[in-house]
C-alpha cells in the first residue's frame, strides 16, 4: 500500500533492513529529558537513546511558569518554589531509575523571565543538573527534528504550540528547511488576549502571523505539535468515533479541523469540559489553542493536518544520534525492538524478510518497510492461546505506540498479523479498519499474512528449513517449490495453508512442487 512517492534509490543513505544481531546485541541505556516549558514541566525517561525510543516513564506538572510573572517580568517566589519542587522530584526519580544521562531543556518562559538565570542557578544548586535555555530558533529547529524523528520522510510546515510561544519550521524529507520562526502565540498569552474578546484576539493573532509565519512552500501539509493541539485531535477522534485512538500520525483534512477549532475557540470552560475525551488539564487553555490553530490554518490553507506526539524533546534526542542511526527507519526499528527479542527464533523474522522479497513486484519503499515490520512482528503472540492470537494481536497493533506510521498503515500491519495467525475479516475487523483500507489494500495485507503463516508452518519457524522453499504466486496457481524434499517433506498441514493462501489471492490452484538442487 503505497502511501507516498518516495522510492528506494542507489543514493538513498537510509537503512531499511531487518538486522537481528544488532537488535539483540544492543545494550540499552536509559535516557531522560526534563522539559521546563512555559505551561508544564515534564520528565520523560526513554528506554534507550535510539531511533525509535519507547518512554519508560512520563510525568508532567502544570506549573504555568509563563503565567507566574510579577510586574517586572520575573518569576514570583511561589512559582519558582513550585517549579523547583517538581524538578527535584524528577531528579530523584531519575536517580532511582539509574538514568545515566538526564538533560534539562528550558524554553520561552525561562528565556524571557528577568530572573530566568537565577531560576536556572537554583535548579543547579538543588539538583546538580545543568539547564540549557533554548533560543526561539533552537526551539523551532528541535520541534522540526521531532517530526523528522516521528515520521517517514515528512514534508510540510511544522507548528509547535507551547504555553508561551509558537514555533514554526519546515521539514523536507530528512532535514529541517531554512524558514523558521518563534512568535509569542502560546496558549497562555492567547488566553489573556481572549479576555478582551475573540474579535480583538483574532486581530492581534492575525497581525502577528502576517508578519512572522513562514509560507507553506513544500507539501500542503501542516504538522501540529503541542498538548493543546493534541487535545483537539483527541476531541475530534472521539466526536467522529475513530477506531484508532492514537493521536500521533492522525491525518485529517485541514478544513474539518479548522471548523472544529473555530467552534471551540468560542466556548466557555464549562462548554469545553463537556467535550468528548477532552483532557481535564487543557480545559482552561483549549479555546486559546483552538483559536491559534484556526487562524494558522486560515492563513496557510493546507490540504491536510497531521498531528505529532513527537516534538522538542524527541527532536533533541534525535539530534544526539549518530547520522547512521538517524537514517534508520523508525517503524522498522520499533517493530524489531518489540518483535525480535521475544520470538521463538529471533532470526526467523529476518529469514521471512528475505523469503518475501519478491512477493509484490514493483514494491515501493513505503510498502517494503511495512512488509519488513510485519516480518519482525510475526511471532509476537506465540505464547497466547491459539483462539485469541489473531484478534488480540490485531487490536494491540492498532493502538501500539509505533512511530513512522500512519493510521492506514497501522490498519495494514494489524490485518497482516491477524491473517498470519489465521484470523478472518469479521465484523469486528471491518468496523475498525474498513474505512482506512481499500479492498485491494485489505487483500494485500491478508495475502502477506497468509504467506507468513505458510512460512511458519512449513519451516516450524526455523530459518534453515525455510530456505528449502520458494513461493510462486502465478495466474493459475500458488506453488510452493520444495527443494530437496526428502530432507523436509511436506504435510497436509502445509498444503492446507497453501490452499488458504490461494483462496485469499483469488487463485484456484495450489501445488507443492518437489525440486532437487
Amino acid at each position: 500500500m503505497a502511501t507516498g512517492n518516495a522510492q528506494s534509490t542507489s543514493t538513498d543513505p537510509r537503512t531499511i533492513e531487518i538486522d537481528t544481531l544488532r537488535i539483540l546485541q544492543r545494550q540499552q541505556s536509559h535516557y531522560g529529558v526534563i522539559d521546563v516549558g512555559s505551561n508544564s514541566i515534564r520528565l520523560v525517561v526513554y528506554d534507550d537513546l535510539s531511533r525509535s525510543p519507547f518512554p519508560r516513564f512520563n510525568e508532567k506538572s502544570l506549573v504555568a511558569l509563563g503565567g507566574g510573572l510579577d510586574e517586572d517580568g520575573g518569576f514570583t517566589i511561589s512559582t519558582i518554589t513550585k517549579a523547583l519542587h517538581v524538578i527535584v522530584r524528577f531528579a530523584a526519580i531519575s536517580r532511582a531509575m539509574e538514568v545515566p544521562r538526564l538533560d534539562v531543556l528550558a524554553t520561552e518562559a525561562t528565556r524571557k523571565a528577568t530572573n530566568g538565570a537565577d531560576f536556572v542557578r537554583a535548579i543547579q544548586e538543588r539538583t546538580g543538573l545543568n539547564v540549557r535555555i533554548l533560543s526561539g530558533e533552537e526551539e523551532a529547529n528541535y520541534s522540526a527534528l521531532g517530526v523528522l524523528s516521528g515520521f517517514f520522510q515528512p514534508k510540510g510546515l511544522v507548528g509547535d504550540i507551547g504555553g508561551g510561544s509558537l514555533e514554526f519550521a519546515e521539514v523536507v524529507g530528512d532535514r529541517v528547511g531554512d524558514r523558521t520562526a518563534s512568535i509569542p502565540l502560546g496558549a497562555l498569552p492567547v488566553k489573556a488576549m481572549l479576555q478582551e474578546g475573540i474579535s480583538s484576539a483574532k486581530e492581534k493573532i492575525d497581525a502577528i502571523l502576517d508578519g512572522a509565519m513562514p509560507p507553506l512552500l513544500t507539501e500542503p501539509v501542516f504538522y501540529a505539535i503541542g498538548g493543546g493541539w493534541r487535545a483537539l485531535a483527541r476531541v475530534h477522534i472521539a466526536m467522529n468515533d475513530i477506531p484508532i485512538k492514537v493521536v500521533h500520525g492522525y491525518d485529517v483534512p485541514a478544513k474539518g479541523l479548522s471548523t472544529l477549532a473555530k467552534k471551540i475557540s468560542r466556548m466557555s470552560p464549562e462548554e469545553v469540559s463537556e467535550l468528548a475525551d477532552v483532557p481535564n488539564r487543557r480545559i482552561d487553555t483549549l479555546p486559546a489553542s483552538a483559536l491559534v490553530l484556526w487562524r494558522v490554518l486560515r492563513k496557510l490553507k493546507p490540504d491536510r493536518l497531521v498531528f505529532s506526539a513527537f516534538g522538542l524533546r524527541e527532536g533533541w534526542l534525535y539530534s544526539q544520534l549518530e547520522t547512521e542511526e538517524q537514517y534508520r527507519d523508525p517503524l522498522l526499528e520499533g517493530a524489531q525492538a518489540i518483535g525480535l527479542p521475544g520470538a521463538r527464533v529471533p532470526g526467523f523474522g529476518e529469514a521471512l524478510g528475505r523469503w518475501t522479497e519478491t512477493l509484490f513486484p514493483g514494491e515501493s519503499q513505503h510498502d517494503r518497510r511495512l512488509r519488513l515490520a510485519a516480518c519482525s512482528l510475526t511471532d509476537i503472540a506465540w505464547r497466547d492461546h491459539q483462539k485469541i492470537r489473531g484478534t488480540e494481536s490485531f487490536l494491540r497493533l492498532l493502538q501500539f505506540p509505533f512511530i513512522g506510521i500512519s493510521h492506514p498503515e497501522r490498519a495494514f500491519l494489524a490485518v497482516t498479523i491477524l491473517a498470519r495467525y489465521g484470523g478472518k475479516l469479521d465484523d469486528l475487523v471491518k468496523s475498525k479498519v474498513g474505512t482506512l483500507l481499500t479492498p485491494s489494500e485489505m487483500q494485500r495485507a491478508v495475502i502477506l499474512g497468509r504467506v507468513l503463516l505458510l512460512g511458519h508452518r512449513f519451516s516450524a519457524s526455523v530459518p534453515d528449513i525455510l530456505q528449502h522453499a520458494r513461493l510462486h504466486i502465478d495466474a493459475d496457481a500458488v506453488r510452493l517449490e520444495v527443494l530437496n524434499p526428502e530432507s523436509v517433506p511436506d504435510t497436509e498441514a502445509v498444503y492446507s495453508r497453501l490452499r488458504q493462501l490461494a483462496k485469499v489471492a483469488g487463485i484456484n490452484g495450489a501445488e507443492i512442487i518437489e525440486a532437487f538442487e
